[in-house]
């Protein structure tokens, strides 16, 4: 599937980075039990137009579809020389609705990277195919990328004067942040961690991922790309991350806190320390991952959702930096039968 052009080429070519159209994320999957696929087009230089790393995903009833986290990859260049790849984009689009239909998939779960790449998608689609917004967004509409190139004291300039007092804070009551290896530490930290996601899914009523989930990611990507964070107070773990390091970004990717130890501000410090070991890594960007930006966040109280307190929390890093926006999930449906009654059933489901 992959190599070190495909990755050059997710990596320059995503607003994220690319993390998860990388081979890590795509063997991470199958370790899951879920199919994978890929899918790609290049010019007549052999240089990369787009490409696709695809996972199967079943579905009681309905059977199975096609999903793309945040993709397909689609050159950059291609937008501002569209007429010239336009065969190029047909030719990788029907290599994907080939595969498709061998697998006989209901419909395809795009995540384009932008309008320009979502307008290029519906441009080029065969003639009686149609797209339609998801029902369901996967990933974050709004995600917070920082530059972390410069030094440290710029950094730290950049943030709030709050979340600069809560670093301070949480090291001068002790609060001691650490880099799990989990083959080697994996015992007693992956176990907090798996205990901390519980403690944040009750408090912000969500649903976690099974520990299976983690325990597979851990297992399946290597210990520099993949990275548990904890933070111990007077001998306890009382929050813990998750973040990637992909090429020149490191990506905070799942995050959990003891609130009974909130006013310790242990993950003001553990995001820093996040941050220095990706600037150590040669990491340039810093994805603090999903944000919620609304014209009212600035008056937001102590009785703001979840969601408010989150986007809240990661703006105080960079109040500056405006967030990246995606168009969200979009279905090229491929078999209208299954996909009409595949809405029917998240109606049902959004209503029990």
């Amino acid at each position: 599937m992959a190599n070190n052009q495909t990755d050059n080429f997710i990596q320059i070519n995503s607003p994220d980075g690319g993390f998860l159209q990388s081979e890590h994320w795509w063997k991470f999957q199958e370790s899951y039990g879920r199919k994978t696929h890929d899918v790609s087009a290049s010019d007549d230089d052999g240089e990369p137009v787009a490409y696709a790393n695809i996972i199967t995903h079943t579905l009681p009833i309905v059977g199975d579809y096609f999903y793309i986290p945040r993709g397909p990859i689609i050159n950059k260049i291609v937008n501002s020389k569209k007429q010239i790849y336009i065969s190029k984009i047909k030719k990788f689009l029907d290599g994907l609705f080939i595969l498709a239909r061998k697998n006989r998939i209901g419909w395809i779960r795009v995540e384009p990277n932008s309008e320009e790449d979502l307008k290029l998608i519906k441009e080029n689609l065969p003639s009686g195919i149609k797209i339609k917004k998801s029902p369901v967004d996967v990933q974050s509409g709004e995600i917070l990328v920082v530059d972390i190139s410069g030094n440290e004291g710029e950094i730290l300039a950049q943030m709030k004067q709050k979340t600069r007092y809560n670093i301070r804070l949480a090291e001068k009551r002790g609060v001691k942040v650490k880099s799990i290896k989990y083959q080697v530490e994996s015992i007693k930290y992956f176990g907090e961690f798996l205990r901390l996601i519980k403690i944040t899914a009750r408090r912000d009523k969500i649903t976690p991922h099974p520990d299976e989930y983690y325990r597979k990611m851990f297992e399946m990507i290597s210990d520099d790309v993949l990275k548990l964070y904890v933070a111990e107070y007077e001998g306890k773990v009382i929050s813990a991350n998750i973040v990637s390091f992909f090429g020149k970004v490191a990506t905070y990717m799942h995050g959990a806190s003891d609130y009974a130890y909130r006013d310790v501000m242990a993950p003001y410090l553990l995001q820093w320390q996040q941050i220095l070991d990706a600037k150590k890594a040669g990491c340039v960007r810093y994805d603090f991952g999903g944000v919620k930006i609304s014209r009212n966040m600035q008056h937001a109280t102590h009785n703001m959702s979840s969601r408010e307190g989150i986007t809240k929390f990661k703006t105080g890093f960079a109040p500056e930096v405006e967030p990246i926006r995606f168009p969200g999930c979009w279905d090229i449906v491929l078999n209208p039968g299954k996909y009409s009654l595949y809405k029917i059933l998240q109606k049902i489901k959004r209503l029990l």
